[in-house]
């Protein structure tokens, strides 16, 4: 018969140490996929942003500028919509456009690049417009400067 040694009556400092050494790093994993951690920063520009020329959107098509977190569309020759590039589940930035949607990375997400409108959740909310303007061949998102 073997005998039971109580357990000790106190937590050891390793133990503590290596549990919060834990939780930091599952917190990173939030992190690296841009989760939300209470703290909403603002998805849209607050001053303008220059993107570069129009002409790189395609006219039916639209282009991710994932440095800026924002969507460009073109839904017709000369006509340009945007929206913020995080996606509303999780605040990820999109990652591609293939065939009319921008997908999210991290959940699966998918959005109508045209309306940002969500075509797959998990999101269930669609992406916040962005102003944009076409000013001398050039695109700039964000408020009137």
């Amino acid at each position: 018969m073997t005998s039971q040694q109580p357990a000790p009556c106190c937590t050891s400092r390793r133990t503590v140490l290596r549990g919060a050494a834990l939780a930091g790093a599952a917190g990173l994993g939030a992190a690296a996929c841009g989760g939300r951690t209470g703290v909403k920063a603002s998805s849209t520009p607050t001053a303008p942003v220059e993107l570069g020329a129009a002409s790189e959107v395609p006219v039916g098509g639209a282009k991710l500028y994932r440095e800026e977190r924002l969507l460009v569309a073109q839904p017709a020759k000369g006509q340009f919509k945007a929206f913020s590039a995080e996606c509303t589940h999780a605040g990820c930035v999109l990652a591609t456009v293939e065939e009319g949607a921008a997908a999210c990375p991290c959940h699966g997400s998918r959005f109508d690049v045209k309306t940002g409108k969500v075509l797959q959740g998990p999101a269930g909310d669609p992406l916040p417009p962005v102003p944009v303007r076409a000013k001398g061949g050039r695109l700039v998102a964000g408020p009137s400067a």
